[in-house]
């Protein structure tokens, strides 16, 4: 994976966790796993697609999946009921489209997909033969990691073919 995708992801993920839970945000040690994923309890996972490709995953344990949603939603859950499960997704998605607004402003601009969720813990994903580079962060409400599966995608420069009128000759009697 080219680092270079590396900073707009973790910097992101910084800036928005920071803000929306008024808490301070580390960055754990980086590792690269060229393996299947296991899932965590809950993981939020999401595409790129144009100049880099590639899949996100954002995992967590339920607590820290409550937690957050509790606090990014200004109210208290007991469980990751169906809102909670929303707030985590758009975390995700918050989190990417950010990182790819940064990555367009570098020269490699994408479109990410509608984030989906996989609750439950050990179901495996494999990314190919993409390797991931992991990202934990570390929040006073627990852990998140942060699954980076991308590479250098062909910039799509599809244009729309331009319709062209065939001439007609009317003749007049």
């Amino acid at each position: 994976m080219n680092v270079k995708f590396l900073n707009p992801f973790v910097d992101a993920a910084h800036d928005i966790l920071s803000f929306e839970t008024h808490q301070s945000v580390q960055r754990g040690d980086l590792r690269l796993d060229a393996g299947s994923y296991q899932t965590d309890d809950v993981t939020v996972i999401i595409s790129l697609i144009g100049a880099v490709d590639g899949t996100v995953f954002y995992s967590m344990s339920k607590d820290v999946a409550v937690g957050l949603a509790s606090v990014l939603m200004g109210s208290k859950f007991d469980s990751l009921d169906r809102l909670a499960q929303s707030g985590i997704a758009e975390l995700g998605n918050v989190i990417t489209g950010q990182a790819s607004m940064k990555l367009a402003a570098a020269g490699y601009e994408s479109n990410i997909s509608t984030p989906s969720l996989i609750i439950g813990k050990g179901a495996t994903i494999s990314t190919l033969e993409f390797p991931r580079l992991i990202v934990p962060l570390v929040t006073t409400i627990g852990p998140l990691t942060i699954h980076l599966a991308l590479h250098e995608g062909v910039q799509s420069s599809l244009k729309t073919p331009q319709l062209q009128t065939p001439k007609v000759d009317i003749l007049k009697k």
